[in-house]
Parts: structure tokens; sequence; C-alpha cells
């Protein structure tokens, strides 16, 4: 299972699987207890997982970057309905974490996550979209030089 099909849905717990998308929601399978469903997008939200950034100290991080900290840890995961053992297990795996602008909900979310990641075989690796950006480059350097030529071209005696 690819990380970047697996989203949040707001309003329902646990996390998804992206199996197909339509105009008015989305057909979504739970990685927990494997149900496939509609969800209208009229009722409800998604969130990539992809998409979701943590607060730090200094700048940003993408979600990714902390469930490879979580994952590359000797600490035992805590249980998740004890914020203050959660927030003593993050101070340990990733202590640049703005725990003033990180609630404690998101923390105990995360933890939640990372079981149902690691349980699911989820690699945490982000697409990579280089390729797509060089083909646009690319073009745009055509264009311009198309552009050149016609001026170039277009004065007359």
């Amino acid at each position: 299972m690819e990380y970047y099909k697996i989203i949040a849905v707001t309003g329902l717990s646990g996390l998804f699987e992206l199996v197909s998308s339509k105009s008015d929601g989305a057909i979504v399978r739970s990685l927990e207890d494997k149900s496939t469903k509609f969800v209208s997008s009229r009722v409800h939200n998604f969130s990539h997982l992809e998409s979701i950034e943590i607060f730090t100290e200094k700048d940003n991080v993408n979600l990714v970057e902390v469930l490879n900290a979580m994952d590359g840890s000797k600490e035992k995961l805590p249980d998740e309905k004890d914020a203050a053992a959660v927030k003593k297990y993050f101070e340990k795996v990733y202590p640049e974490m703005d725990f003033e602008r990180v609630y404690s909900s998101d923390t105990k979310k995360m933890v939640r996550w990372f079981k149902v990641l690691k349980a699911n075989n989820v690699e945490f690796k982000l697409r990579e979209t280089e390729p797509e950006e060089e083909e646009t480059v690319e073009v745009e350097k055509e264009t311009k030089t198309a552009e050149t030529t016609t001026e170039i071209k277009a004065p007359k005696k």
C-alpha cells in the first residue's frame, strides 16, 4: 500500500486508502477493518497524509518526517490515551516539535495512525514529483525559444 493513497476523513475515525474519487466524493477502504464505502465530499473533508505538516520550533515539517523518527526510535510506543506519556514520548523521539502549537489530541492521533500504518506495512515515503517539473521547464524553454525565433523573423525591411 502506498503512503500517498492514505487519507484522513473528517467525522470518521481512523485512516483510509483512497480507492477511487468521484465528482461528489470518494470511495475509501478502512485500514482497520478493510470495509469499503462511499464518502460524500458535501459532508466530509479529505486530507492526504502527504499534505499534513507538523509545527516545530523552526520550520514546519511533513508528517512523514515525524513518522520516520518514530519508526527509527527505540522508545516504546505509549498508550495513546495517556496524554502525559505521549508528550514525554515525543519529547524524546522528536524534541524539535512545538508542543505549544501541537495539541495533545494531535500527538495522540499520530501514535494511533503510526500503529495502523505499521500494521498495514505502509512505507513512510513521499511521492517524487521532480520528473514532471523537469518536463515543464523544458516545455517553457522550447516556448521561449520559439517566441524569440518568431520575434527575429517578424521585422521586415
